[in-house]
């Protein structure tokens, strides 16, 4: 029996060990087939990520290429970077982000980024220098308290070596200074010093049971105070949640809060309720929420703090800091309160990195340098980078030049003869003259200067400084061929210069070529010259001066009445043609009212005939007969109401009735419609521009406008003929729904933009205009011109939003709808838009190439109205400054406006008679009366 035992035992075993074999076997080859059906997935995935890589690196490269091409584009180094990270080029991503960082601010996210990679790959100690050195970068940029925490947390790894704990406490005091007092993000800053001082706090607690010895005992109380301090620090400070930080206080010490403490503590409470109403709608609104935030910088302008004056500022720019006006107000704020050195250029100089293209930053900067007693190398490297920003318009290279020649005026000594810098300030006059000439009218098409600002001054200063006269007579010859020869005001302005620091005969010869050469006032430097002669002159010089301010002005009379003599005939001229197109309209007319006269002939009888027919019908009533043969002459009453003295009782017109009776109701129905009814115009719109071909127009209306609200009536507009003439009106039951049809004016309705305007009595309202002509300049709209006419909508919104956040985008058509090849895009901001014609301006667009510019529209011609001031050389005729309009048409018999002719008419051979002179010896002109007017036409 144990012997049969150990013997299935070993069956047993044996069994096991087969089964165990089997399924190792099956294990090992199912792994095979998964190592088989893996090494083919991988050879797959390794096809696809190198097809990846060269699709990437290809990218790349053109990234390159076009950044060396134009290094200021931001999205280009953005997309860079990506690209570069996504790969893992760890070497050419660093140079990538210092190349962007040299070029533009860093976001906070970018910083971030690239601070988490360097900390990575700097773990060794030798290398902290510099991840530090990045952190310094960073920490100017912009107010960030996650880069500033990030800092701290960073230093604490060092704490180990010599002087660690020292730097550590630094940079966090360093951060609560920069960021203590941010309301909503100044918190996490003051915990974790808190938690950084109770870390070490915890390392100075002695083991249980052992007393601490006297040094450990004066570390202790040092290392409590220090926390102490901290608390009493932020709850000094209003911040969001500080509520809790006071009980945590009231927890930690054991000694309980001083008075002094819960003193400050409740004042924080009360600033914090002041602003937490300025606050709140900060948090909940939507970026750049710049309202907001300016609704916050005046409170806290008025509460004159000026540690939180300059932290709001600081908060602000950075969730805006493409916004040069903020950046002005700040700097200016800086410059003129805080006046700290550091501050005050550092903020200055984020300011021009972040908008570059504002000329108002860059002078502001300059002033700043050289107010705060920077070295002339610095203030010539910053004016030379100003050159170089691209601003948008030509005048603004002539500011910042006048701002830099300022500067070195300052600088000169004019109590020597010569010197250094008054040959520098020579020089770059003179550089500036051929700046303006080379690049600045070569690039714009423009003079920036054509008043020869700089070079008026350039000769006041050689006059007045320099006691160089005759410096200054040559630059004032050099502005005078450059066009300025023919206005007054330049050559006073050059008499002036000659009498302050001139001679009488420079004087004299300057007011004669002023009475040469002057056109726009010759009778204002007449007037000069002979003053001057009356104080200084000889009888000779006053005669001659006389002799030729009359000889001048007489030609000049001269010449302005040829002028008027030339308008006169073009006016004459003009009133020809308008009278040629008004006989012209009415033989036209006349023609057609004759050729309706017979088609109404026509259809009378074919109505008449379609009557006697119906009448005679067997189903109809038959007419009353007379005694004759005849029947009677009384006629029936039909639809169109033409015929029917005496209709048969009873009788009903035929609804079945002739389709010529039918159409003419509808179209005296439409015609008497045309006429506006009383109606709401509060609540009403006019619809335009719509084509005469649309179908089923008030069925079309009511589709349009039935989102904007309730409908209340729909009444398109149609001709004599029943033809819709491309016009309606439409009234809501509301008058809120008028603002929301106003925003579909412009909408294309079957190719044709559909005009919609206010209704509004013009006779009311003779003043009121739909379109309201804008004349100032709008920054953060662009104008394009040379599109393509195939250019749609969508297409150029897709070519602009990669340059900002886009508003608006209008194509400008013609009344058919045809595209004139022009558009308005406007942006969020300025900022946007100047970037936008920087990178559009130039642009191909299939075969075109377009024009980009800040939308500046030409201002109205308002000295050809009737009050102003305009000295104008030639008289204006009375019909305007457009000609005579159509509604200025002469309504006298033309047997009245011969009446000026020298030559009265020949008719037959004899003299018209003439009609009696209206005119009466004081030279006023007499009504005339009756029997004149019956004189004038009997004549004829």
């Amino acid at each position: 029996m144990a012997a049969s035992s150990n013997e299935k035992k070993t069956q047993l075993q044996n069994m096991e060990e087969e089964d165990a074999g089997m399924e190792a076997r099956e294990m090992e080859s199912d792994e095979e087939e998964q190592d088989g059906m893996g090494a083919e997935n991988s050879d797959d995935e390794e096809d696809d990520s190198s097809e990846d890589e060269k699709e990437n690196e290809a990218e790349i490269q053109r990234l390159e290429e076009q950044l060396s091409i134009n290094a200021f584009d931001y999205n280009c180094h953005v997309d860079l970077i990506k690209l570069l990270k996504q790969e893992g080029e760890l070497v050419r991503l660093r140079k990538a982000r210092q190349k962007m960082s040299e070029l533009f601010p860093l976001t906070e996210e970018i910083w971030l980024e690239w601070l988490k990679d360097e900390i990575r790959l700097t773990e060794e100690e030798p290398n902290r220098e510099k991840v530090y050195e990045l952190f310094e970068k960073a920490v100017k940029d912009y107010l960030c308290p996650e880069i500033w925490l990030e800092y701290a947390q960073y230093s604490i790894g060092g704490m180990g070596s010599p002087g660690g704990m020292d730097k550590v406490r630094s940079i966090f005091e360093r951060a609560v200074t920069a960021v203590g007092l941010h309301m909503t993000k100044g918190q996490t800053v003051w915990e974790a010093f808190r938690e950084f001082e109770n870390a070490i706090l915890s390392t100075l607690q002695p083991p249980p049971g052992r007393i601490p010895s006297r040094e450990e005992q004066e570390l202790l109380k040092i290392q409590l105070e220090r926390i102490h301090t901290l608390f009493r620090r932020q709850l000094a400070v209003p911040l969001m949640d500080m509520e809790a930080t006071y009980a945590e206080y009231e927890e930690w010490s054991e000694h309980g809060v001083a008075d002094t403490v819960i003193s400050q503590y409740k004042k924080a409470l009360q600033q914090l309720a002041k602003c937490k109403s300025f606050e709140e709608p900060l948090i909940i609104a939507e970026p750049p929420k710049l309202a907001e935030y300016q609704s916050v910088i005046d409170f806290e302008l008025k509460e004159g703090d000026p540690a939180r004056i300059q932290i709001i500022y600081e908060r602000t720019l950075a969730e805006n800091c493409l916004v040069p006006d903020m950046w002005a107000k700040y700097t200016t704020y800086l410059d003129r309160q805080l006046k700290f050195k550091d501050l005050v250029l550092s903020s200055h100089e984020r300011a021009v990195r972040n908008c570059p293209w504002t000329m108002g930053l860059w002078k502001s900067y300059v002033l700043a340098l050289e107010r705060h007693g920077a070295d002339h190398p610095t203030v010539s490297d910053v004016f030379e980078k100003a050159l170089n920003a691209g601003f948008i318009q030509a005048t603004d290279y002539v500011e910042i030049w006048q701002a830099f020649l300022d500067y070195l005026r300052r600088r000169v000594d004019f109590s020597k003869e010569s010197s250094k810098e008054l040959e520098e300030l020579r020089g770059a006059f003179s550089r500036s003259l051929d700046y303006m000439k080379q690049d600045v009218e070569e690039r714009f098409g423009e003079s920036g200067d054509p008043s020869c600002i700089i070079m008026q001054i350039w000769a006041r200063i050689e006059a007045l400084h320099c006691k160089n006269i005759q410096k200054a007579r040559e630059l004032w010859d050099s502005i005078m061929t450059k066009g300025n020869a023919k206005y007054a005001n330049m050559w006073l302005e050059y008499y002036n210069l000659e009498r302050s620091y001139g001679d009488p005969v420079h004087c004299r010869k300057a007011l004669h070529r002023a009475v040469q050469c002057t056109t726009d006032y010759p009778e204002h430097v007449s007037e000069v010259l002979l003053t001057f002669e009356r104080v200084e002159g000889s009888l000779e010089d006053w005669d001659v001066a006389v002799q030729k301010t009359e000889t001048r002005l007489n030609r000049i009379n001269e010449q302005r009445a040829k002028v008027a003599v030339k308008e006169a005939n073009l006016a004459r001229q003009e009133e020809g043609k308008v009278d040629q197109r008004q006989r012209a309209k009415a033989d036209k007319k006349t023609q057609k009212k004759g050729q309706k006269g017979t088609r109404a002939v026509e259809k009378r009888k074919a109505e008449q005939h379609d009557y006697h027919d119906e009448w005679n019908d067997d189903s109809a009533p038959k007419r009353h007969r007379g005694n004759g043969d005849h029947a009677s002459e009384e006629y029936m009453e039909t639809e169109t109401g033409r015929f029917g003295r005496n209709a048969p009782p009873g009788y009903k017109p035929a609804q079945h009735g002739n389709k010529r009776a039918q159409q003419g109701s509808a179209a005296a129905q439409t015609q008497n419609d045309e006429k506006p009814e009383l109606r709401n115009d509060n609540s009403s719109v006019f619809i335009s521009n719509l084509a005469y071909t649309l179908e089923e127009p008030e069925a079309k209306l009511r589709s349009l406008l039935e989102t904007c609200g309730p409908i209340k009536q729909v009444r398109p507009v149609f001709g004599t003929k029943g033809t819709f003439k491309g016009y309606g009106y439409v009234q809501f039951e509301s008058t809120a729904s008028v603002s929301e049809a106003l925003k579909l004016d412009r909408q294309e309705v079957e190719g044709r933009p559909m005009f919609v305007s206010p209704c509004v009595d013009k006779n009311k309202n003779p003043d009121f205009k739909v379109f309201k002509y804008q004349i100032s300049l709008e920054k953060q709209k662009l104008f394009i011109s040379g599109l393509p006419f195939s250019c749609t909508k969508e297409q150029l919104e897709e070519i602009c939003k990669s340059h900002g956040t886009i508003k608006e985008i209008r194509l400008v058509t013609y009344r058919s709808g045809k595209p004139k090849g022009l558009a308005y895009v406007e942006f969020a901001d300025e900022a946007q838009a100047s970037q936008a014609v920087l990178k559009m301006d130039g642009m191909d667009i299939g075969d075109n190439k377009i024009c980009v510019a800040i939308s500046n529209p030409p201002r109205r011609n308002m000295m050809d109205k009737p009050g102003s001031n305009r000295p104008d050389i030639m008289p204006r005729q009375v019909f305007g400054s457009r000609g005579r309009g159509r509604t200025q048409l002469s309504l006298l018999p033309r047997s009245l406006h011969r009446q000026s002719e020298p030559v009265s008419k020949v008719n037959n051979g004899t003299a018209a008679e003439q009609v009696p002179s209206t005119a009466n010896a004081a030279g006023e002109t007499k009504p005339l009366s009756n029997s004149d007017f019956a004189k004038m036409l009997l004549s004829k």
